[in-house]
């Protein structure tokens, strides 16, 4: 059970009393793979959702997917839906002689809150181009088209692609894949022990050739990760040389430029207690624990006005205590 030896990482503070605990799991491994710190169950299985995407980036690269750095940064974003996303996903697609009625990933409307009230207001459907994940689709579209392989079915699992794919990240991880099933975007989504996937975080930082363009595109281009207002982004734009990934119901990846990875998965799958809990720990790895306010720590209202805060647990800096964490 995914709650089973979880540890409170978050809690929510409502003027003197804490109201709400958040249970997850979360393990930081140095460049080695070997644990530097764990909480909660590292060994717990997950299914890695959009956490996943540097890696089937990887494998779409070596499938012979020929892209820019900057595409291939839309490759493994889960973007916002900002113009800018769109603007870069229909290009791609464009390069590879498709349009946008290629794609098979779920109608949605974009992830921005400011650019998803423009297309209300503005009447807009939802659009499968909007959906967060539409970047990866245009990638695995394209690969589809260097390889000759159908572009209808992309997404099932016994497509060429995906068997190449679900292979290759498996080779990467070093173990097999524990289970598939269907992400929220209609491709398949891989489990992994939540160690492991750390382990293949940093194991993405130290490789060369394939792993090394995708590290360089997130870095290069970490608006196009996520969004003007996404964690992901404000992380990586925090942290020189950082690499950040979301992933859904509360999964998110971390690596840092000497070789250190996190990984965090959040029992209640939240959003809001996860970000909270990956600043805190990026601060507290990072050697800077005042770092990355905003999001380490989250007002809680009472009558519009703050009157606590969202915030990470005190389990958080306790497991790291007295290990050295200079970058």
């Amino acid at each position: 059970m995914i709650a089973e030896g979880a540890e409170v990482l978050a809690e929510a503070v409502r003027g003197d009393l804490v109201e709400c605990a958040y249970l997850g799991h979360a393990v930081l491994v140095d460049v080695q793979g070997r644990e530097l710190a764990a909480w909660g169950n590292p060994d717990e299985v997950v299914f890695t959702r959009s956490a996943n995407k540097p890696f089937q980036a990887m494998a779409m690269l070596q499938a012979g997917l020929d892209v820019s750095d900057e595409h291939l940064a839309m490759v493994t974003s889960s973007h916002s839906g900002e113009p800018f996303h769109l603007e870069r996903v229909v290009a791609m697609l464009d390069s590879a002689g498709l349009s946008v009625d290629a794609l098979r990933t779920p109608p949605d409307y974009p992830l921005d809150r400011m650019e998803r009230r423009s297309w209300l207001r503005a009447d807009r459907a939802a659009s499968s181009l909007a959906m967060n994940c539409s970047g990866k689709h245009a990638g695995m579209l394209a690969t589809c088209v260097v390889n000759g392989w159908p572009t209808d079915d992309y997404r099932d699992p016994g497509h060429p692609l995906q068997e190449h794919i679900t292979a290759q990240v498996a080779a990467f991880a070093g173990k097999p894949v524990a289970t598939v099933s269907v992400d929220g975007c209609g491709a398949p989504v891989l489990a992994f022990p939540l160690r492991t996937l750390a382990q293949m975080v940093a194991r993405l930082l130290s490789t060369g050739g394939h792993g090394a363009r995708v590290v360089e595109a997130m870095r290069s281009y970490p608006a196009l990760i996520g969004g003007t207002h996404r964690d992901a982004t404000a992380f990586m734009q925090a942290v020189p040389g950082l690499i950040a990934k979301d992933g859904a119901d509360g999964v998110f990846i971390v690596g840092w430029p000497d070789g250190r990875a996190l990984a965090v998965k959040m029992v209640d799958g939240g959003d809001r207690p996860r970000a909270a809990v990956v600043a805190t720990l990026i601060g507290l790895v990072s050697n800077d624990p005042a770092l990355l306010p905003d999001w380490r720590e989250r007002p809680v209202l009472g009558g519009g006005r703050p009157v606590g805060q969202l915030r990470g647990a005190a389990a958080l800096s306790r497991h790291l205590a007295g290990m050295h964490v200079s970058t």
